[in-house]
């Protein structure tokens, strides 16, 4: 499936989302020359003398290409130990499993090429005015959603309306795509009844105003999908993402619609005749999520043609799969850790930084934890490489914004524990575990998440090192902690969490304001300062169009996030997707490319 289909495209602005677990990395295919006749590439891939694999080593499509039959059904396993909660709307939902629900039967109205820009290939188009700060969107096609209701460009202004409403109850509409147009924040309030910013010309055409143009928008900034506001009637903003218009009957504009439901357990998609682009390659798609335990053997007995979320500590084991082939690709996504330093003020609708107050909030205490863990022997002892050390909150996925140059905490916990002596945590009576300054007792509380074979070894490895510098850090609620109940408890900031082991998908656009600005819900580690804010508005303003100024802010952001510590980054990752030979025209490239997309993808049949 190409990227375009944007699970992994995520947070801050509209086309985000909270991912657990993802990879991250660069590069071209590998073996080009031996890629046969359809251009694809079914070379084994072998690991080096030590065990340890390359990400750049596996092709990035499927070998079996071609014009698709039109018939068949492909079944697909979504690798998780939990459910999927069933919020199936891109305005509402925030977990990566309901994203991977949702993507497969309601699509991004833009398409983006290869360095995450927009660009005219989607159903709708738009056209920049930097001398008014408009942009003119309009619908390129005529479409339809799955009930047979036209689609008009009502049903874009829509998602601005329910997202920015005062009684909108989901994460998203605090980045600049939102912000930024004249009207939204007054009707965000509640000051004004409809975004003065938005003018809509006729069925197919309406006309944004911005304060001005931030590089971002083109690169996900403008929101990315459709709201069915006619599916919707009758049915108030706050209400809507509990609604059975979400969670039971939800509908999109994509090659396949919803024929059934099996709560957090499976979905059952119909081809839809009336696609836009043009007939879907299949009768459908049988989407299960399948329990990491188990997904391999289903990938091997053919119960599922395509794993998705593979876990990718499993692959050496199963890498010798008779009929499959497997694919691999750098994520935009970064494991880290996080340290809870404030709480969400829901009246300001913004952070609360108050380090004084919070068990972490001496950056010392998080330096010297940084310095404890050895990420470079995580990456090859758990994940054989294809997990690798982090350094920066702006990952390799973002080549051009990388900045690899940069000086952070190395493994050295001979280091660690000078600096937590220097900072004044000693201790003071005798058991092996340092007091606080003050020379209380200092027991640190941390969530990780349930989920793989690795999930408590990689825990328990963080924890126990921490230990071997005179932490004392103990898993909250004594166990590893289910992904829904994960993120709620960081959205809610409870108080049985000081520190924390996430993921983040890092979106198209570089900007990481979604995760860390003063406004961002998603900012779980409460982080904000005065020279934070700075940074993050100069690195999206209309002087930041000049790249080579947005690289230098950018630079300095990620600067600060090192000398703040308001987390720091494990590992980037890869994720490999084993497809059985079966499937044609699946590809896990990223940017635009017709022959890849969800309706081109078929089944051979048996």
């Amino acid at each position: 499936m190409n990227k375009k289909y944007w699970s992994r495209l995520l947070f801050g602005m509209g086309s985000s989302l909270v991912l657990v677990l993802a990879a991250c990395g660069g590069g071209e295919d590998a073996g080009d020359e031996s890629k046969d006749e359809d251009g694809g590439d079914s070379a084994k891939v072998e690991p080096d003398e030590e065990g340890i694999y390359n990400y750049e080593d596996f092709s990035k499509s499927v070998s079996n290409t071609g014009e698709p039959s039109g018939t068949g059904t492909l079944k697909v396993g979504y690798t998780s130990d939990t459910p999927f909660e069933g919020t199936l709307n891109w305005a509402f939902y925030q977990g990566e499993p309901d994203a991977k629900m949702i993507e497969h039967f309601d699509e991004a109205v833009f398409s983006m090429n290869e360095d995450f820009q927009y660009t005219q290939d989607g159903l709708l188009g738009y056209e920049l005015n930097e001398d008014d700060n408009t942009v003119t969107f309009t619908l390129q096609e005529d479409a339809k959603w799955h009930d047979g209701e036209p689609v008009t460009i009502e049903d874009y202004v829509a998602s601005y309306e329910v997202i920015g409403h005062p009684d909108y109850d989901g994460v998203r509409g605090s980045n600049e795509g939102f912000t930024l147009i004249e009207g939204y924040e007054e009707y965000q309030s509640g000051d004004a009844d409809e975004i003065s910013g938005i003018e809509v010309k006729d069925d197919k055409t309406a006309v944004f105003h911005y304060k001005e143009l931030a590089p971002s928008l083109t690169a996900g900034g403008f929101w990315a999908y459709l709201f069915p506001e006619h599916h919707y009637e009758g049915v108030e903003v706050k209400d809507m993402s509990a609604s059975d218009q979400t969670r039971k009957n939800p509908i999109g504009i994509g090659p396949y619609k919803v024929k059934s439901i099996t709560s957090g357990e499976a979905i059952v998609l119909e081809k839809f005749e009336d696609y836009w682009r043009g007939e879907p390659g299949m009768d459908g798609i049988e989407i299960k999520v399948i329990p990491p335990s188990s997904v391999a053997d289903a990938v091997e007995k053919g119960d599922i043609d395509v794993a998705l979320s593979f876990p990718t500590d499993q692959f050496p084991d199963v890498s010798e799969i008779d009929g499959v082939e497997w694919l691999g690709q750098i994520d935009g996504a970064y494991t880290y850790i996080g340290f809870k330093l404030g709480e969400w003020d829901e009246d300001k609708n913004e952070v609360n930084y108050k380090p004084d107050e919070m068990k972490m909030g001496d950056k010392e205490l998080r330096r010297a934890m940084w310095h404890a863990v050895d990420n470079d022997a995580v990456g090859k002892k758990f994940y054989k490489g294809l997990r690798w050390e982090g350094t920066s909150l702006i990952t390799p996925y973002h080549k051009d914004w990388h900045k690899d140059d940069l000086e952070t905490p190395k493994f050295d916990p001979e280091k660690a524990k000078q600096i937590l002596a220097d900072a004044g945590y000693e201790d003071k009576d005798g058991d092996g575990f340092v007091e606080t300054p003050d020379g209380e007792e200092l027991v640190i509380k941390f969530a990780s998440m349930s989920g793989g074979d690795t999930a408590e070894p990689l825990a328990n490895y963080y924890i126990q090192s921490w230990k071997d510098v005179g932490l004392n850090v103990e898993k909250t609620n004594g166990r590893l902690i289910e992904f829904n109940s994960f993120y709620d408890m960081l959205k809610n900031d409870d108080k049985e969490v000081d520190v924390y082991m996430g993921a983040w998908g890092v979106g198209s656009d570089v900007d990481p304001s979604g995760f860390y600005g003063r406004k961002a819900l998603f900012n779980y580690p409460r982080y904000a300062s005065e020279e934070n804010d700075d940074l993050l508005k100069k690195g999206n303003s209309q002087e930041a169009l000049d790249t080579e100024y947005r690289k230098s802010v950018y630079d300095e952001w990620q600067e600060l996030m090192v000398e703040e510590i308001p987390v720091f980054p494990t590992m980037y990752r890869a994720y490999v997707t084993p497809v059985n030979e079966r499937v044609k025209n699946w590809s896990e490239e990223y940017g635009y490319n017709e022959d890849t997309l969800l309706y081109k993808i078929g089944v051979d049949e048996e």
